[in-house]
């Protein structure tokens, strides 16, 4: 289940967000896509790129094998966009 954000400004959660829509941006698919492909809700997809939730292992699977990258790829971009 899904853990609601602690803390509204937390820079792993925007930097987690970021990855995943500047991903879900480059291959030209919306929202609603993913989180189909991904087997999620796409209300789900928009609450974690605008990083108001934090979310767990499975759902962060598979938004990395929707979007066509492993799971540790997901992470190095992640780390990317850390401020």
């Amino acid at each position: 289940m899904p853990r609601a954000a602690s803390d509204p400004d937390d820079p792993d959660l925007h930097a987690l967000g970021a990855a995943i829509k500047g991903l879900r941006a480059e291959r030209q698919i919306s929202q609603e896509q993913l989180s189909l492909e991904a087997g999620l809700h796409r209300n789900y997809v928009g609450r974690l790129e605008r990083a108001e939730l934090s979310p767990t292992f499975e759902p962060l699977v598979g938004i990395a094998r929707a979007l066509g990258i492993a799971p540790e790829e997901l992470m190095r971009l992640y780390e990317r966009e850390l401020p």
